[in-house]
């Protein structure tokens, strides 16, 4: 498959350490970060044609991951913020 774009490390390229330390520390993230790269594979098949789907379930997917990443950048940020 070709190259997924939007996922985390590529969005927080600045957190990798943060990034890292939460996936190993904390079981909410994890699931943050799953969910996220669950709709993002799903965003990226439907705009690469490989999975159709109406322009309404793309919108919802891209408000839905936009959600999620705004909820792991706050988790990101207090993880940074911690020093942790």
């Amino acid at each position: 498959m070709s190259h997924v774009p939007h996922e985390l490390h590529e969005e927080f390229p600045a957190a990798a350490g943060a990034l890292h330390a939460l996936k190993l520390s904390n079981a909410h993230f994890v699931k943050l970060s799953d969910e996220y790269h669950e709709v993002n594979r799903e965003i990226h098949r439907i705009e690469t044609d490989i999975a159709p789907a109406s322009d309404e379930a793309l919108e919802t997917l891209k408000k839905q991951r936009l959600h999620l990443k705004d909820q792991i950048a706050a988790m990101l940020a207090a993880e940074e913020n911690t020093g942790s």
